[in-house]
């Protein structure tokens, strides 16, 4: 079991407020309620009860999601040389980072474990070479679900690379040993092409949303009764430029993401029946 386990109360009271409240026919609208500068916010951003951390390929930093203030800064090194993180979590006091060798090849991934506190990288689980490149982790269910990409675009010389088709979500249990995988529907490739999928995350709902690389939409989408392709329920858009987001535990209907090329951190409102945050 996670250690993260009986410390998830205390981090945020309101766990059960996450993510859209519905999954209604219409498509809910979504809002910008605010920006922050955070330059390091090129790959995603995660959240928890009083900060948020911008996540860019070998950097992390911590700011008050009140002020926007910097608090804290952790950078690779030669001791850590991690180069290419990705989605990240926060579970209890501890963020969990996707982390993979891309572009190389073979391609090779690992969860790497900060302790949110204090910022200091406390653990790694490697997944070594597995089905592609591990860009989002979540925990739902009493289980890990991770996505494995693959590009359409050309990205290094492996001459058996696979195209956007093949990107996976794979379910493991508390030690990692698969469980089940899924691939994804052939019109949220289209939309993902030339890239795949940056982040992802289940709502409360028992739905799970998903991001691309570029475009501002959310995927909505549920397991097959039957088969192994996920079903497409519905596709939001946002005002984000894809990459990795998270849902803010603690503030219904409210989703974090990144604007990348302005280096900031987005905060999103979705659908129009939520409160919005004072």
């Amino acid at each position: 079991m996670p250690r993260w386990a009986g410390q998830w109360l205390w981090l945020c009271v309101c766990w059960a407020a996450t993510g859209p409240l519905s999954s209604a026919a219409n498509v809910p609208p979504s809002r910008e309620l605010r920006r922050f500068d955070a330059p390091e916010a090129t790959q995603g951003v995660a959240v928890d009860g009083r900060y948020f951390y911008a996540i860019g390929d070998s950097v992390i930093a911590k700011y008050d999601k009140q002020t926007g203030k910097l608090i804290k800064r952790w950078e690779a090194s030669e001791e850590l040389p991690l180069t290419h993180l990705n989605a990240g979590i926060v579970l209890g006091d501890k963020l969990y980072c996707a982390h993979s060798n891309f572009p190389q090849y073979p391609e090779a991934s690992s969860v790497e474990i900060w302790d949110t506190r204090s910022l200091r990288h406390v653990g790694s689980h490697s997944l070594g070479i597995y089905e592609g490149s591990l860009t989002w982790v979540d925990w739902h269910d009493g289980a890990w679900w991770a996505v494995f990409a693959h590009y359409t675009e050309k990205v290094n010389d492996d001459p058996h690379a696979r195209d956007a088709r093949w990107t996976s979500l794979v379910r493991f249990d508390r030690q990692w040993r698969r469980t089940g995988g899924w691939t994804f529907p052939p019109q949220v490739i289209e939309r993902f092409q030339p890239h795949s999928s940056s982040g992802g995350s289940w709502g409360n709902d028992g739905l799970l949303y998903v991001t691309g690389h570029d475009r501002g939409e959310l995927y909505e989408l549920e397991l097959p009764q039957a088969g192994a392709v996920l079903r497409l329920v519905r596709t939001i858009p946002v005002p984000i430029t894809g990459q990795a987001f998270a849902w803010d535990r603690c503030q219904p209907g409210v989703l974090y993401g990144i604007d990348r090329p302005k280096g900031q951190v987005i905060v999103v409102q979705i659908g129009s029946d939520l409160k919005v945050p004072q």
